[in-house]
């Protein structure tokens, strides 16, 4: 039976759902608040430079999941791109992640792999033997000169509390490379689309069965019409922060244009606390297939988030957990209503990664509908 199916949200869930079930045969509808689709991947061209423009922040697609990188590749075409960043610390530059040329520049070194390796344990603080915080994973391997360098400044304004706040899970994604391979990213597949996020995420809605409305915010009442909604927004707004808000992390940018090449790569980070903002983003490098004599970067700045700001990174702290819970169980009263995406399962997750989930969920809202069954409120347990 055909069905109306609501998508909040016109980012990468919204979309990826609502194609595969547009396929299907169903009506859908996507209604998002802002007045573009491709949520924060949102990419646009310059019109004084020319240069494409990640409006929220770059966004660097990288998987090893080859059905996700078929599938994009389906909508747009991806050049190859690998994500090299540097860092400056006390005046000099370095390339991060920590790799060998990043350990023997900053020790003053000419040291081999192996030599590397049991340097770093000399440094490290071997008496941490089960890391709990962000500064004790940092402490135990890579030792306090490189934690002071790279690590803490940065962690201390990206996220506005002391490193021994965090878990040590966070810096467990940051790796140590005992070779000198400066490829931020592991994945097999990495690249950026030919003419941005946005031209994939319009082709993508692209089908005769979806609607799409922007500047058109979603409210409870509104969605009771519909014989199911996915909800990509905040699990806390969809109840009208009636338990309290959920902490997040937002960013300011200051946006800055130049004649020629500014910095020489896309990203610089700034570990030194004293720095005001994170990062420093230079555009045109995201697409190097593409020459611009006009340059358009950001400063990067994180704070906290407020009602008015767009969340960009959920804190997921003892707190944020606790509340999270309770939210969690309304949703699951619901229903005909399930929650997707980063905002709405309060996660982090890179672009591949909301896509898997978008391509499961898809599915499993048509096998439900063949089998008569339900679909639950989360297709991935968000706590």
């Amino acid at each position: 039976m055909t069905k109306h199916v609501l998508m909040v949200g016109a980012g990468l869930s919204g979309a990826v759902i609502g194609r595969m079930l547009a396929e299907a045969g169903h009506r859908v509808t996507v209604r998002d608040a802002r007045g573009h689709i491709a949520g924060n991947c949102h990419t646009e061209r310059d019109a004084g430079s020319d240069v494409m423009v990640h409006v929220y922040g770059p966004h660097i697609f990288h998987t090893d999941d080859a059905e996700v990188w078929d599938y994009v590749n389906r909508f747009e075409t991806f050049q190859p791109y690998k994500n090299r960043v540097k860092t400056t610390s006390q005046g000099a530059v370095y390339s991060l992640p920590v790799n060998l040329h990043t350990i023997n520049q900053f020790f003053g070194q000419t040291l081999r792999p192996d030599e590397a390796r049991a340097f770093l344990e000399s440094k490290a603080d071997t008496s941490i033997t089960d890391p709990q915080t962000f500064e004790d994973q940092a402490l135990r391997f890579v030792g306090p000169q490189l934690y002071e360098a790279f690590f803490k400044g940065y962690t201390i304004k990206q996220w506005g509390c002391s490193p021994r706040d965090l878990p040590a899970s966070i810096l467990k994604r940051l790796p140590v490379r005992f070779n000198y391979d400066d490829n931020y990213f592991f994945h097999k597949f990495q690249g950026m689309p030919e003419n941005g996020y946005t031209a994939m995420v319009d082709r993508i809605l692209d089908h005769a069965n979806i609607t799409v409305e922007l500047n058109r915010p979603v409210t409870r009442d509104e969605a009771a019409g519909f014989d199911h909604v996915f909800y990509a927004g905040p699990i806390d707004g969809w109840f009208d922060y009636r338990l309290g808000r959920l902490g997040y992390r937002t960013l300011d940018f200051e946006r800055f244009e130049h004649q020629g090449d500014w910095q020489g790569c896309a990203v610089m980070n700034y570990g030194d606390v004293e720095v005001p903002y994170t990062r420093i983003t230079e555009h045109k490098h995201f697409a190097p297939w593409e020459s611009h004599e006009g340059s358009v970067l950001y400063r990067e700045f994180s704070r906290a988030c407020g009602p008015d700001d767009i969340p960009y990174y959920p804190i997921r702290q003892v707190a944020e957990k606790t509340l999270l819970a309770e939210y969690v169980d309304l949703a699951r009263a619901e229903a005909n209503v399930t929650f997707v995406g980063r905002l709405g399962t309060y996660r982090y997750l890179d672009m591949d990664v909301t896509i898997r989930e978008a391509l499961d969920c898809g599915r499993a809202f048509l096998a439900a509908q063949e089998s008569g069954g339900a679909m639950p409120a989360f297709t991935v347990n968000p706590l």
